[in-house]
């Protein structure tokens, strides 16, 4: 219901420069919509003009408002807390995040995890026993009270209601942190999670590549030498080229033009660039250090210093070498926390599977403080090392790309990380985390054991509290009036116990 009320029925349709209220349902891709302060996002869509600070929290479950501008995506159900916003529309009604959001909870608080028909199948089994009991305690008593007594008594209230109100509540719960979670069996399921495998490239790392350090020999401008390789890789859409684009975009510069340039296969960029706002152009080479080496390039350094990473892109103009820029795939933010606190949660092992080069997923592994990793592998083969795992320990994979799409269908539990996913990954997922912080990982585990937790405690309070009630009862130690008070008050007991999933926790302050 909560999701429910984020829905918007009209919205500012932008015609012509003008303004006016019409049905969101008359909406299509395309059309341009103005949201002001206070108000409900109700499409999804791209910001073509203004600055908005945009609650977001009920799609990816972020605390911080997020900071919306010029194409930046926004989400139907987001509120506008402080700005202006104009959208261009790209997703309406049904096919809206928010609208599969509500779908996907909808659906999950029907699938039933296996402990919730343990528990029927255990409450329903026990129901005889009150009758037998009954009918032993009337053959040897002729006692109308005593046989009330066990009549009054029975087990299945408490297991039954207290088991569904815990798995509703950890699917509510876990929604509202932005985790949705498709069905009360992953619940369950992540409750014994003890192996964590992780995709690396956008899942623990970023994703996108970016200049991390910049080295030139004496006499050449960094500036100068970024914007030759820019020229020279402007038409590039290899990742490494890609980094140096937005790097100069990103500090405003221009890139100058090239006379000719030619992609030189799993080597680099040949360019001629003329000169340029003051810095001399010339014949440019950029990439690998094979590359210079064949290309006779004259200064190179003897040895690199392995401390900066594998990814490095070097510079050479007119045969002289210029400097080499070192470009990394961040990892993300709190990822390496993240791992900590699950390890103390219970995780034993923690793996990385990627298809990156081995020395770079080395890098990565040792930094992050990760068991093992198997690096240049197929999608395929992750979803074989995902069942190889599964062997000897239940598996929850961690993924965001088409790649992963085998492997998090095959794993206990899938996992699709990050609000960019793509839909195969959170299709194939049992659960989607439609934020970029990885803490929601841990938040996942903890919602699973917590759970678990409640209703192991349900079920040893409502088997020790009704048998002990039901003896009573038969020696006549109890009214009926006391027998019926002592049930309903266990079930009450036991249910309010499951509700407390639902409480605000702050797994950070409270003892794993």
């Amino acid at each position: 219901s909560g999701l429910l009320k984020l829905d918007q029925r009209d919205v500012w349709l932008v015609e012509n420069g003008h303004e006016r209220k019409v049905p969101v349902e008359s909406l299509k891709r395309g059309d341009l919509i103005a949201v002001h302060l206070g108000e409900k996002i109700c499409v999804d869509g791209s910001v073509v003009s203004g600055n908005a600070a945009v609650n977001q929290a009920s799609i990816t479950g972020e605390s911080n408002p997020a900071i919306k501008q010029e194409k930046s995506p926004v989400y139907a159900g987001s509120v506008i807390e402080a700005g202006d916003l104009v959208i261009r529309v790209e997703k309406v009604g049904a096919d809206t995040s928010l609208a599969q959001i509500i779908h996907l909870v909808e659906e999950a608080q029907t699938r039933r995890a296996p402990v919730q028909n343990f528990a029927d199948k255990m409450a329903n089994l026990l129901v005889p026993i009150s009758f037998i009991g009954a009918a032993i305690v009337y053959g040897a008593t002729k006692d109308w009270q005593r046989v009330l007594n066990l009549l009054f008594i029975d087990f299945s209230c408490g297991l039954k209601l207290s088991t569904a109100t815990a798995i509703s509540a950890a699917i509510g719960v876990a929604a509202r942190k932005g985790i949705l979670i498709k069905g009360g069996n992953y619940i369950e399921n992540l409750a014994d999670i003890d192996t964590v495998v992780l995709d690396k490239t956008g899942t623990i790392t970023m994703g996108v590549p970016q200049i991390d350090h910049i080295e030139t020999v004496e006499g050449v401008d960094d500036k100068g030498m970024i914007l030759l390789a820019a020229s020279a890789e402007m038409h590039s859409v290899h990742p490494l080229a890609v980094a140096v684009q937005k790097y100069v975009n990103a500090q405003g510069w221009q890139t100058p033009p090239h006379a000719s340039s030619e992609t030189v296969v799993a080597r680099g960029m040949k360019a001629t660039v003329p000169d340029f706002e003051g810095y001399e152009g010339g014949d440019i080479l950029v990439g690998s250090r094979r590359f210079m080496t064949e290309e006779g390039v004259e200064g190179m350094p003897a040895t690199d210093n392995k401390t900066w990473g594998k990814n490095l892109l070097y510079i050479a103009r007119n045969g002289e070498y210029l400097g080499f820029l070192v470009i990394q795939d961040p990892v993300r933010p709190g990822m390496k926390k993240t791992l900590n606190r699950m390890r103390r949660l219970g995780i034993d092992e923690v793996v990385m599977l990627t298809g990156d080069s081995k020395d770079v997923a080395a890098e990565v592994a040792r930094d992050m403080d990760i068991d093992s990793y198997h690096a240049e592998i197929l999608p395929e083969d992750k979803a074989n090392y995902v069942m190889k795992m599964q062997k000897r320990g239940n598996v929850m994979m961690v993924g965001d790309g088409i790649n992963d799409a085998p492997a998090l269908a095959f794993a206990d539990i899938g996992v699709s990380l990050g609000g960019n996913k793509t839909d195969i990954a959170a299709e194939s997922a049992a659960i989607t985390i439609r934020s970029e912080d990885p803490s929601k990982l841990y938040d996942a585990l903890y919602i699973g054991r917590e759970t678990m937790r409640a209703i192991n405690q349900n079920f040893t309070a409502t088997i020790v509290v009704n048998s002990a009630a039901m003896l009573l009862g038969a020696l006549g130690k109890i009214s009926p009036l006391w027998a019926a008070v002592i049930h309903n008050t266990a079930t009450l007991a036991v249910v309010l116990n499951s509700v407390r999933i639902l409480k605000p926790a702050h797994p950070t302050r409270r003892p794993a």
